[in-house]
């Protein structure tokens, strides 16, 4: 898949829906929903998505922030808290996990991308503080069949946290042809997410 894959962890399956159609709609894909902790760790597990899309109250013992700390410490994940959840007491939680974002119900297609988007950039900023810039040679070293010059462009964008939609207007062309791209990138490193290749580009590094 071409499309930054979100998982979705919220316990009313109505509201996962709705979730769901606005990500549709502002093209990422929805690598899965889960509906309590036991799943959320279960898709986790499975299928490592790009980032995460949770509620807090997941109407068991553990909660979103338990996953949210789980996150932080096993997984090389960005996540959002999507929760009607607003008081101090809450947010104190929260906040010691290091979410990516933190949006409160109710919400819009905008409020989405506008936290995807700087989660996904922040996530990219951290991944650069710890690592050299990515360079073309130093990539096609490592690659039986070598990245063209537009695919290691597109490969530093998404390296620099950039959506499909950010791409497509950077390089003035269509999101589809970005997607192309992406998929090419994908298929040359052997990977099948953004997560995936940020995994892979680290271990060169």
């Amino acid at each position: 898949m071409s499309e930054i894959r979100v998982l979705i962890i919220e316990d009313n399956p109505l509201i996962a829906t709705d979730i769901e159609q606005c990500l549709n709609n502002i093209n990422f894909i929805v690598s899965g929903i889960a509906y309590d902790f036991s799943e959320a760790l279960l898709q986790l597990e499975e299928s490592t998505p790009d980032i995460v899309l949770m509620d807090i109250n997941l109407g068991d013992e553990k909660d979103g922030i338990d996953i949210g700390k789980i996150i932080h410490e096993k997984y090389f994940l960005p996540f959002v808290y999507l929760t009607s959840n607003s008081d101090r007491a809450t947010i104190e939680r929260a906040k010691i996990t290091r979410p990516a974002g933190y949006i409160i119900k109710p919400f819009d297609e905008k409020d989405l991308l506008a936290a995807l988007e700087i989660a996904l950039y922040n996530f990219s900023q951290q991944l650069s503080a710890s690592k050299p810039d990515i360079s073309m040679s130093q990539i096609n070293k490592k690659l039986k069949n070598p990245l063209t010059k537009r695919e290691f462009e597109i490969l530093k964008a998404i390296y620099e946290g950039k959506t499909n939609q950010q791409m497509s207007e950077l390089f003035f062309i269509s999101v589809n042809t970005i997607k192309t791209h992406v998929g090419n990138v994908y298929t040359k490193l052997k990977v099948t997410s953004r997560t995936a290749a940020f995994a892979k580009i680290r271990s060169w590094y």
